[in-house]
């Protein structure tokens, strides 16, 4: 079965200054860990950037966040609503890499993460949550969403591969 893993806005304009450093080296270090297992492995990582505000002045903000590691091998997409799934190119490029099980991460618990875990699931993905791979200014929207979604830690992940 092949895995994909989506790390959704962990960007400079969107996570920075908003969350507590120790906070967002704890999910980096997860995400990290997960991708590294994946890439070499050879499932697919796919980092999913919102670029809605984006002009030619601002564009280094919207940058990645030097915490996430990116590989030469992992893929980018570009939204512009919450929904990573809405409007993109997402839905094909998992298709014709032939993911089917979809773990999830990144910023925001309530809105980005959560839309895009509902519209995975919307079109016939088994999407999972990244345990301490996801974040949100709202610590019980981070509890919530673990509560009320599927979920997989990193050892299952690593379990899965072998």
């Amino acid at each position: 079965m092949k895995i994909g893993f989506l790390i959704v806005d962990m960007q400079e304009v969107i996570v920075r200054d908003r969350l507590e450093k120790r906070v967002l080296d704890h999910a980096c270090e997860y995400i990290n860990h997960v991708a590294d297992v994946l890439r070499s492995n050879n499932h697919v990582v796919i980092h999913v950037q919102d670029v809605e505000g984006m002009e030619e002045s601002n564009r280094e903000v919207y940058r990645i966040i030097p915490e996430v590691d990116i590989h030469e091998q992992d893929h980018t997409i570009t939204k512009e609503s919450s929904n990573a799934f809405w409007q993109t190119n997402l839905e094909e490029v998992l298709r014709s890499l032939g993911v089917e099980l979809l773990i999830i991460s990144g910023f925001a618990a309530e809105e980005c993460v959560l839309f895009t875990y509902n519209g995975a699931s919307e079109r016939g993905f088994k999407p999972v949550m990244l345990q301490n791979g996801i974040l949100s200014t709202h610590h019980e929207a981070v509890t919530s969403t673990y509560r009320d979604r599927n979920v997989i830690s990193y050892p299952v992940v690593d379990y899965l591969i072998q």
